[in-house]
């Protein structure tokens, strides 16, 4: 036996309809009510033409004024808020290309009217449905693999990379693409490098101590290793009390040949024992200016007489309160403070000393790219300069 065709009371279509307006998910309601979402639109135009007469085929019943007026207002609010909602959430798409827009109109068809994103995003509704129909773009397919890719260098660089880093790295893949594209395709994906925070860095210089000259004089780019090495003390909080990193790194290159940390501000402890590690991995084989700043561990006698007992060391000081003298041990610890350390909040010394061990050695001395080695790693900067040297 065919089954009889539904009908409803006029209380159920006004109430349909009125809960229509306070929802965004016309389907969804629909899907609650047991019925086509066709009819939900359907009663609404009905509801909406006849100006207070609701479902004439009903009863005719009509609305009051004040009713009417109400039920117009509310109406007019929630197509208010919507548009309202749709220009939020497409902000990013209201100047792309129109296949960008007909794809948020697809990823957001549950949420809103179709008809209402076409108007607010100015876009005609036969455009989107021939577009639903067609086969993505060669562009927009591209667009999908070098965004993986993206992503995937991104997580790579423990989400420090910015455009211009994984752009080079792109290109390393022999992958052609431009900055600008990768930028576009970054902000798309809501992928950024994290925040950067300032930090304060400390010296104390009042000591009374003998003073060196500034031999380096910002003249940061060396033209072998070996040549130059500068240093830095710096503070890292943990749960147990400060811990004190020393960097050494040779300019040619930007490897940090020797670090250390430590407990206590002992030259002992912090210059002497990075500079023990440093002549391990780089033993010195000329003449080497070494530069830091006024701090009394590099001016203090002990460590004076460990840079005697090498010979070809010369030390070199910045002026004082002038931190552009000392510019690349810098910008070592604005990076590893801000891509690195203030991730995270360090219970003890010894999470924090693995922590930074993990930093250099696994990542900043191998894989991270700088701007002033035309976007190589230290390790392949290292080796450029290895093979020049053979090859000369």
């Amino acid at each position: 036996m065919e089954k009889g065709r539904r009908k409803f009371s006029r209380e159920f279509k006004l109430n349909a309809v009125e809960l229509s307006y306070s929802r965004a998910n016309i389907r969804q309601l629909a899907h609650e009510l047991d019925i086509r979402p066709e009819l939900i639109y359907r009663w609404r135009s009905e509801f909406e033409n006849y100006q207070g007469t609701s479902f004439p085929g009903n009863g005719k019943a009509k609305l009051t004024k004040e009713e009417s007026e109400v039920s117009r207002l509310k109406k007019e609010l929630v197509e208010a808020r919507m548009e309202r909602d749709i220009f939020k959430k497409s902000s990013s798409h209201l100047f792309q290309e129109r296949w960008e827009i007909y794809q948020f109109i697809r990823n957001h068809i549950n949420m809103f009217p179709i008809e209402m994103m076409c108007r607010v995003l100015d876009v005609c509704r036969s455009g989107y449905y021939m577009w639903l129909k067609s086969k993505p773009s060669q562009r927009a397919l591209e667009n999908k693999r070098l965004t993986k890719k993206i992503k995937l260098i991104y997580d790579q660089s423990k989400q420090t990379y910015g455009s211009p880093r994984i752009t080079q790295e792109l290109k390393a893949q022999a992958i052609s693409v431009s900055r600008p594209r990768v930028a576009r395709l970054m902000r798309k994906a809501n992928i950024k490098s994290i925040t950067k925070k300032k930090f304060v860095v400390t010296t104390y210089s009042k000591h009374g101590l003998a003073l060196s000259p500034n031999l380096l004089n910002r003249e940061f780019n060396p033209k072998r290793q070996g040549e130059v090495w500068v240093s830095d003390i710096t503070y890292v909080r943990t749960h147990e009390g400060w811990l004190y990193l020393t960097v050494i790194i040779d300019l040619a290159g930007r490897k940090v040949i020797g670090w250390s940390t430590s407990k206590t501000m002992k030259a002992a402890d912090t210059v002497i024992s990075a500079w023990n590690m440093a002549i391990l991995n780089r033993p010195i084989i000329g003449r080497l200016i070494f530069h830091s700043d006024q701090g009394i561990q590099y001016a203090c006698n002990d460590f004076r007489a460990v840079l005697r007992k090498a010979k070809t060391v010369i030390q070199s000081m910045s002026r004082k309160g002038n931190c552009w003298d000392n510019a690349c041990a810098e910008s070592f610890f604005k990076s590893i403070k801000t891509e690195w350390i203030y991730r995270f909040k360090y219970k003890s010394f010894k999470t924090a000393v693995l922590s930074i061990f993990e930093y250099i050695a696994t990542w900043y001395n191998t894989y991270r790219r700088h701007s002033s080695l035309n976007y190589l790693s230290p390790l392949e900067y290292g080796r450029l300069l290895n093979n020049e040297k053979n090859a000369a």
